[in-house]
């Protein structure tokens, strides 16, 4: 009987200690400001090359405008070297300074607008209309922040 109180004993100490080392943001990590938001794709087999020509030509020239805008400060492509396997093979990444800059804006949309023009915008959704869904699944969607522990 005393072995199994001992026993207990230690595992309430066991599961104490454990509650007790939680993390405090702050204190024992950073959590950045500027968030990230990832998209997972999976493209269909073999069309791999043609989707990059897509996007590069759409996805990627307009995040180099909102770049140069300061509406995004980074973008990036992943892709996996094993390309049927789980459920994504592709990530599409976009980081903005802060979640405020996510939000809806018109006068950043306008901005946009103004330096991409009306007519490519229109015809790079068009694009992706008609050529995506033959090319690609979107399988999720994620806003991540970058974690710096101290």
């Amino acid at each position: 009987m005393r072995f199994k109180a001992a026993l207990v004993s230690v595992a309430v100490l066991c599961v104490a200690a454990w509650a007790v080392a939680d993390l405090t943001p702050w204190k024992d990590y950073e959590v950045s400001e500027s968030v990230w938001q990832v998209t997972t794709v999976k493209v269909h087999s073999n069309m791999d090359d043609a989707y990059l020509e897509g996007i590069r030509g759409t996805w990627a020239a307009a995040m180099d405008v909102s770049k140069e805008l300061g509406q995004v400060e980074d973008y990036k492509i992943l892709r996996s070297d094993l390309p049927d396997s789980g459920d994504f093979n592709l990530l599409l990444m976009v980081k903005y300074k802060n979640t405020e800059m996510m939000g809806p804006s018109q006068e950043r949309y306008q901005a946009f607008v103004d330096k991409w023009g009306q007519a490519k915008l229109d015809e790079t959704t068009e694009f992706a209309q008609k050529n995506y869904p033959a090319m690609r699944e979107l399988t999720g969607q994620y806003l991540l922040r970058e974690i710096t522990l101290k």
